[in-house]
């Protein structure tokens, strides 16, 4: 669907429950009653970038550092394809102490599990997205966050939204599933931005995109800042499934610990992540402070599955 810059503003400014109730009438007509479950699994919060709002930034040195032996984040993929997960999600901070070869190596076994596999681990020049593709890596997910030029240096200080984009085009063009996406209420942030962030997702032509409240982290330079609003959040997915139909759109983590619901089900999002990162590791991956219970592989799926029914939706 086309919508002006205007009638975005308009959505967002005034959208309600009829905005909702188209929004989820076009993801019923084209992803019905379904709701894809995806296993993340985060193999590390190392980190060399300096994201203002990020608890993995380089800066912070409280944080304990983890990373997982590419061998058991082989096994821990494969248990979760035996679990059912049809996808997993391999996330990282921009760690560069996994080689892109021992990365095409681990996607490459995951494969054979019959698994698809997405990759969310920041810019890479185009030539490693490529030998990944090559390995079988089905998707990349790689937010653009604000398509504000000058509101992304200021909270990304070693990094500017031109290579941002650069890599996005990358990957569309390498052919993998390309996923952007935004926070919604970042400091300095407009309703002219959120809805340029819109119109950004579309101009890409992302096949995913992830929108989640900002979530200030205590161990930030924007540990003060309030955090976005829910409300607004579910307005820009509502509005994001009607400029992009046929896109896959998360019920984000950061919106369910915002508001405790995945109520966004209901305004156009068709997909959910689990995570399968291992219980120590699983509370030391703190883009933004939260705390998940633990759960082994098997029981998550069951708890996601159960949860998923109750919403009147089909898992798989």
């Amino acid at each position: 669907m086309n919508l002006s810059k205007g009638d975005i503003l308009s959505l967002l400014a005034e959208g309600g429950e009829e905005l909702f109730a188209r929004a989820d009438a076009v993801r019923r007509r084209e992803k019905g009653e379904f709701v894809e479950v995806r296993a993340l699994l985060e193999f590390s919060n190392h980190c060399r970038r300096l994201c203002r709002y990020c608890g993995l930034n380089a800066e912070n040195r409280k944080l304990p550092r983890f990373r997982l032996d590419p061998s058991e984040i082989v096994s821990l993929s494969q248990e979760a394809a035996r679990a059912g997960y049809r996808t997993v999600v391999l996330q990282s901070g921009e760690d560069r102490s996994y080689s892109p070869e021992a990365i095409g190596e681990m996607v490459h076994k995951i494969k054979k599990s019959g698994c698809a596999v997405t990759l969310s681990c920041g810019e890479w020049p185009r030539e490693v997205y490529a030998h990944w593709r090559a390995c079988g890596a089905d998707r990349y997910l790689l937010k653009h966050e604000t398509a504000d030029p000058a509101l992304y240096r200021a909270l990304h200080p070693d990094s500017t939204l031109s290579a941002r984009l650069r890599c996005l085009r990358d990957l569309k063009e390498l052919g993998y599933e390309t996923g952007g996406g935004f926070m919604v209420g970042l400091p300095g942030e407009t309703p002219e931005t959120l809805a340029d962030n819109l119109l950004l997702l579309q101009t890409i032509g992302c096949d995913m995109a992830g929108i989640g409240p900002f979530l200030p982290h205590p161990d930030t330079a924007l540990r003060d800042a309030p955090p976005g609003s829910g409300e607004l959040t579910r307005r820009a997915v509502a509005v994001a499934r009607l400029l992009l139909p046929r896109a896959n759109l998360p019920a984000t983590t950061a919106l369910t610990v915002l508001e405790g619901d995945r109520s966004v089900f209901s305004c156009g999002a068709n997909v959910v992540m689990k995570k399968i990162t291992p219980g120590p590791c699983k509370k030391l991956y703190q883009i933004y402070p939260a705390d998940f219970p633990d759960a082994d592989i098997p029981q998550g799926r069951r708890e996601v599955e159960a949860e998923i029914r109750s919403y009147g939706r089909t898992p798989r």
